[in-house]
C-alpha cells in the first residue's frame, strides 16, 4: 500500500502559501507516494488545479476527504502558526496521523499539548536543524530569502528619494544609505537586493564571523567597538545576549543610524522575544523622510517604536512592521517550501512507509508530538 500524502488549503487569515507545489511533486515520486489535495489549494499561489492534476494529483471534493484519506497531512501553517482558524482541523485529524508545516512549537505551547492529545506526530518545520544534511530541508531560510527581498521593496516603495546614484540633466542624484542589522539569510538577502537597486550599503551582525559574507556582497561591516563574545548558538542561530550588552549595542549604534536613509532590522533570536536594538531616541536622531523596515515585528520587532502590521510615524521616520512577507509572494515562496518539505518527507519514507526514527537527529529536532506524547525536550521543558 503507497502512503498516502494530504495537502488542504490554507485557513490563515491572509496566508496565500500552499504547502506542496505542483514542482515539488515528482521530488516524492520515487517514494510511491500518492497525493491527495483540497481543491483550489494553490490557487492563490498561482497554481490551479489542473497543473496538480498533471503530476498525479488527485483533487479532494472537500477538505474532510483529505484528512480522512491521508496518512500525512502537509501544511505550511499548522495548528501552533495558526491560532485564529488552526483550531477546527484538531477535529479532523484521526489518532496516529502525522502532520509536518510551521507550528511555532517554542511558544505556541498550548498547541503541542492539543495535537499532543489527539495523537497526531507532528513534526515542526521551523526546528530543522543547521547541519549539512538538513540543508535542503531548511525552511525558515527559504522563507528569510524571501522576506529579505521583499524588506527592501517596501523600503523602496516609501522612501521619498530613489535609491541609486542618478546622473541626469538636472543635476546627479546622490544614491540612498541603507543599513541592514542582521545578517542572516534575510539579512544578506536584503544586502543583496538593496546592493542591486544601487543603494550605498552596510550591514551590522553581533557575530563578527559573518564580515566576510557581508562584505562580498559589496556591503561595507558596520564594526562596534564592544565584546560580541560566543553571539552564535550550535545551531548556527544568533544567541540571546545580556541587556548589558544590547544598551551598549543602542548606545554606539545611534551614531551609525542617524546617517541611514534606510534600515532593515532583521534580528530575531528562534522562540524568544526580539532584541530591542533601535530605541525612540535612535529613531529621533534620523532624518525625516527615513524609513524602517522591521521585519523582526512577528516576534515584536528590533524598534521599540514597532507596531506589528502598522506603519508608524515619528518625527517624520516611517516605522514598517510587516507580517508574513513570504505569503506577499506566494508563488516562489511555496515553490521553496515545497521543496524543502518535500525533500524532508522523502528523507522520512523508508521502503514505502512512514518511519519516525527518533534515534536520527533531523528525526528528534523536528518532532514535536509523537504517540500522544510532547516528546521534543525543549517543548516539554518550557510546558514544565
Amino acid at each position: 500500500m503507497a502512503i498516502v500524502v494530504g495537502v488542504v488549503a490554507e485557513t490563515s487569515p491572509g496566508e496565500r502559501r500552499v504547502a506542496m507545489a505542483p514542482g515539488a511533486v515528482s521530488v516524492l515520486n520515487k517514494t510511491g507516494a500518492e497525493f491527495i489535495m483540497e481543491s483550489g489549494a494553490g490557487l492563490r499561489a498561482g497554481f490551479p488545479d489542473s497543473e496538480y492534476v498533471e503530476k498525479g494529483v488527485r483533487i479532494a471534493a472537500g477538505r474532510e476527504e483529505v484528512f480522512r484519506s491521508a496518512e500525512v497531512i502537509l501544511q505550511v501553517r499548522g495548528l501552533g502558526a495558526n491560532p485564529q482558524t488552526g483550531g477546527a482541523d484538531l477535529a479532523l485529524f484521526r489518532s496516529g496521523q502525522t502532520a509536518i508545516g510551521f507550528g511555532e512549537p517554542l511558544t505556541a505551547l498550548e498547541a503541542a499539548r492539543r495535537l499532543a492529545g489527539g495523537g497526531v506526530n507532528f513534526l515542526a518545520m521551523e526546528l530543522m536543524p543547521r547541519i549539512t544534511r538538513a540543508q535542503s530541508m531548511d525552511a525558515l531560510s527559504s522563507m528569510a530569502t524571501i522576506a529579505g527581498y521583499k524588506a527592501v521593496l517596501i523600503a523602496a516603495d516609501s522612501l521619498p528619494r530613489m535609491f541609486p546614484m542618478l546622473m541626469t540633466a538636472a543635476g546627479t542624484v546622490t544614491p540612498a544609505r541603507v543599513l541592514v542589522i542582521g545578517a542572516g539569510v534575510a539579512g544578506l538577502q536584503a544586502i543583496a537586493t538593496a546592493k542591486r537597486l544601487g543603494a550605498v550599503v552596510s550591514g551590522y551582525d553581533i557575530r563578527t564571523a559573518v564580515k566576510e559574507q557581508v562584505e562580498s556582497l559589496g556591503a561595507r561591516f558596520v564594526v562596534l567597538e564592544m565584546e560580541s563574545g560566543a553571539a552564535e548558538d550550535k545551531g548556527g542561530y544568533a544567541k540571546a545576549m545580556g541587556e548589558e550588552f544590547y544598551r551598549r549595542q543602542r548606545e554606539l549604534m545611534g551614531g551609525v543610524l542617524a546617517q541611514q536613509n534606510v534600515v532593515i532590522a532583521t534580528a530575531a533570536v528562534p522562540g524568544k522575544k526580539a532584541p530591542i536594538l533601535i530605541t525612540g531616541e535612535m529613531v529621533a536622531r534620523m532624518a525625516p523622510g527615513s524609513v524602517i523596515v522591521d521585519i523582526a515585528a512577528e516576534r515584536g520587532g528590533n524598534c521599540e517604536l514597532t507596531r506589528p502590521g502598522q506603519t508608524v510615524e515619528s518625527g517624520g521616520v516611517a516605522i514598517i512592521g510587516p507580517l508574513n512577507l513570504p505569503s506577499t509572494i506566494p508563488y516562489h515562496a511555496s515553490q521553496m517550501y515545497a521543496r524543502n518539505i518535500a525533500t524532508f518527507l522523502k528523507y522520512l519514507i523508508k521502503d514505502g512507509k512512514l518511519n519516525l526514527d527518533r534515534e536520527d537527529e533531523i528525526v528528534r529536532e523536528t518532532l514535536v508530538t509523537y504517540a500522544g506524547e510532547v516528546v521534543h525536550p525543549k517543548v516539554r521543558e518550557l510546558l514544565g
